[in-house]
């Protein structure tokens, strides 16, 4: 009864995960599905000169490839079956959402139909991903992997499409199954792993950088894991970071019995979009340079010139993320909470700001709120994006490229995330035993 409010702590949780039947069958499910999604990376897509495609992928200076590569736990740089893995999945994900705010159809669904309009968004989702993953593989077959083919064609084309496509597809079926029977968000889990299994490479690097011997060399390396250290723990208050607007409850009577009004909060988070922002971003700025290295085009060469971090103007490169993070925080703020519901809603439950009239006044309240909190998180998450890149550059410290802000903020994101879920796992376990006594 003490311990009954109280959070729980490290080793009430370790028992739990321990003892617990099913958080512990939860927590293997989830540990053999990530073990065999990662052994997948490994199955090699056959008739393929990996040899020479090892000497061009490390030569080439292709940035989409390395910032596909980091989400794909090194699939594409060792083609393995899974080498797309849940990108196309959270591809159609990103799709499904910006559709629905703009046909009215699957918005109804989203709001209206319940949890069966869910199931429905659900499966069209999974189309999208299905359409995403031949594009793409069939793409990368005919693009990317032909110059290094043993037999060059249209089967290898096909075969190879057929392999990429399976293995992307199964990997959607193991997120979903993380998911529904295991613990965390499966996607999230996914592209976690991913990241993480690059880590060491990085680490090994870093450490053989160190130990050349050179002074600036260890104090770079110094600096720049400070600036790291700095980075995860401003990210964990950032996603933490909450506004709580009070919300009073109107007098309610049921039956002969009345209910005093009841205080409570509305809290709008004060980074919506969460890692979203700094992914479009990056996007958009990798875009020129891909298509550059595909159609050699000398005007995208010198556009993509003026926007990498490398550079002759990194300050271009700077300005232009920071405004397309703030651009992508607000549009991606729009579509998760929007006021004038938000405002409809607390009006049907009875329930008002303290000081801000129902309706229109309560929608403008909200929105303006809104969007100081969006402005103060898009500029923090520019600031992530930014000082780690600027950080590398001035030591000179090459070997963690491509793990910068998009990556941490993802690894943080995803820790915090499934620690909740297993604290609440084990608060359900000890209401269990408050019950069963």
């Amino acid at each position: 009864m003490i311990s009954r409010d109280k959070a729980p702590t490290a080793q009430e949780t370790f028992m739990q995960m321990a003892q617990a039947a099913g958080l512990r069958r939860r927590l293997l499910v989830t540990i053999g599905i990530l073990i065999l999604a990662r052994l997948g990376v490994f199955l090699p897509v056959p008739g393929i000169n990996r040899a020479l495609f090892a000497q061009a992928s490390q030569s080439g200076n292709n940035a989409l490839f390395g910032f596909l590569d980091i989400f794909s736990g090194g699939g594409l740089s060792t083609l393995g079956v899974f080498a797309l893995g849940i990108l196309p999945y959270i591809n159609a994900s990103i799709i499904i959402q910006l559709l629905t705010a703009a046909i009215p159809a699957l918005e109804n669904l989203q709001k209206n139909e319940g949890e069966a309009g869910r199931r429905k968004i659900s499966q069209i989702t999974r189309y999208v991903s299905l359409g995403w993953a031949i594009l793409q593989s069939i793409f990368i077959a005919a693009f990317w992997l032909q110059p290094y083919a043993f037999n060059p064609g249209p089967i290898f084309v096909a075969e190879t499409a057929i392999a990429l496509t399976a293995g992307s597809m199964f990997i959607m079926w193991a997120s979903e199954l993380i998911t529904e029977r295991g613990v965390g968000n499966g996607a999230s889990l996914l592209i976690f792993v991913n990241i993480v299994a690059s880590l060491p490479r990085a680490l090994g690097d870093t450490i053989a950088f160190a130990q050349t011997g050179s002074r600036e060399a260890v104090g770079g390396v110094v600096v720049l894991l400070l600036v790291f250290l700095v980075m995860i723990v401003g990210i964990v208050f950032v996603q933490e970071g909450t506004r709580r607007i009070p919300i009073i409850s109107a007098r309610r009577q049921v039956g002969r019995r009345f209910f005093q009004e009841q205080r409570s909060y509305l809290p709008l988070r004060l980074n919506q979009g969460g890692v979203m922002p700094i992914i479009f971003a990056s996007a958009v700025l990798i875009l020129p340079a891909s298509l550059a290295s595909f159609t050699r085009n000398e005007f995208l060469l010198r556009i993509a010139n003026y926007l990498s971090p490398n550079g002759p103007t990194p300050w271009v490169y700077a300005l232009a993320y920071l405004v397309l993070i703030l651009f992508f925080s607000y549009f991606y703020a729009t579509l998760i909470v929007n006021p004038v519901d938000l405002a409809q809603n607390l009006k049907k439950m009875g329930a008002t700001i303290p000081g801000i009239r129902p309706g229109r006044a309560t929608s403008e309240y909200v929105e303006r709120v809104l969007n100081r909190l969006t402005f103060l998180g898009a500029i923090f998450l520019g600031l992530v994006a930014i000082v780690p890149t600027a950080v590398e550059s001035a030591t000179q410290v090459r070997t963690f490229q491509g793990l910068g802000a998009t990556s941490l903020l993802i690894l943080v994101g995803v820790a915090i995330d499934t620690a909740k879920q297993i604290q609440t796992y084990v608060i359900s376990q000890r209401y269990e035993g408050m019950v069963k006594q």
